[in-house]
């Protein structure tokens, strides 16, 4: 979301996203809309099943179709629209302009090809470049990822590095480009503590050295904390809260907002941090064949009351730069 007078590197108004199952029609994206700057880092948190990677797959224009499709709402990337293109074109602005991390490196890294081969694949593709410029480009870009020795660990294949080096060198080939967006999605899935810190550190040195905008995708708001400059909280398919990482951090307007960050030990204001001040939310993200009409977190929400149930409410403002969808906000501007 941007505030400054600049337009958005990126925007996502009323997008919405249906998938055909045999429950019936799951509506995984509801109307979300989003910005992000160039250079900034924008958060997108909540829990597994609530839209995150779905959001990031739209953008990219992977939508599996079938099941999926985009159904209305508008993607478009420094003012070019993005839903409608063909594929040819799509692919072109895959890694030349927007790059992204998947959340499973071994999976993503084809196991039969050295990683240095399918970092200098993407290359090859999108700046026509030869092979042995391509091959150079990364080797360059494994050490802008901080893996020791670049040139021998290009010749190496993905089940020969640990965890941490297969995810940096996801991001190298996401970079290798230079694409002016980055997606993150759930960039340290699997990985330590130690190897998410440093993961995280690494994002950010990189974003502050290239200026690259930066999507990051995951369920850790302790890592939205640190990271992000905006953050969108999602819950079943729809954007719940989103502003400012301080304002919502201080100030979180909506119940669900609330719980994620009752969670995170060092999240919980002042007073001092006692045992009992971190406390679990109750409850599922719901199936998203069967939301009904109302509020989609009433049946977790301690705070829920009966126009919770009637109909879903609205992103509305709730401070210069703050927008939060709770019934109770409503209520209380009144």
């Amino acid at each position: 979301m941007s505030t400054d007078a600049t337009p958005p590197l990126l925007s996502v108004k009323d997008l919405v996203v249906d998938f055909k199952t045999r429950a019936g029609n799951a509506r995984v994206l509801d109307h979300v809309s989003l910005d992000i700057s160039a250079g900034k880092i924008l958060g997108i948190v909540g829990e597994s099943g609530c839209g995150k990677s779905m959001t990031a797959l739209s953008i990219m224009g992977l939508v599996p179709n079938p099941p999926g499709r985009i159904t209305s709402g508008s993607i478009s990337l420094d003012g070019r629209e993005l839903t409608g293109l063909d594929e040819e074109t799509l692919c072109e602005i895959r890694g030349t302009e927007i790059g992204m991390i998947f959340q499973e490196p071994m999976t993503s890294l084809n196991p039969v090809f050295t990683v240095g081969e399918q970092i200098a694949e993407s290359v090859r593709v999108h700046e026509n470049a030869g092979k042995q410029a391509a091959m150079a480009r990364a080797v360059e870009m494994l050490k802008a990822v901080d893996i020791p020795e670049p040139d021998i660990r290009a010749r190496a294949y993905p089940h020969q590095l640990s965890g941490g080096m297969r995810q940096r060198v996801m991001i190298a080939m996401a970079l290798a480009c230079r694409p002016r967006l980055l997606i993150a999605d759930e960039p340290t899935t699997a990985l330590d503590a130690t190897v998410q810190a440093q993961i995280f550190d690494l994002l950010q040195e990189l974003q502050q050295d290239t200026g690259t905008a930066i999507v990051l995708i995951t369920h850790d708001m302790g890592a939205i904390a640190e990271l992000a400059d905006d953050v969108a909280v999602m819950y079943a398919g729809s954007i719940v809260e989103k502003g400012p990482v301080g304002d919502v951090l201080s100030q979180p307007c909506h119940p669900y907002t609330q719980g994620l960050i009752t969670c995170v030990p060092h999240l919980v204001p002042d007073p001092p941090l006692q045992r009992e001040a971190l406390r679990e939310i109750p409850g599922m993200v719901p199936a998203l064949t069967n939301l009904g009409a109302g509020c989609a977190f009433e049946p977790r929400c301690e705070k829920a009351f009966d126009q919770c149930t009637g109909a879903k409410p609205e992103l509305i403002k709730v401070s210069a730069s703050q927008l939060g969808a709770c019934w109770a906000l409503e209520s209380d501007q009144r």
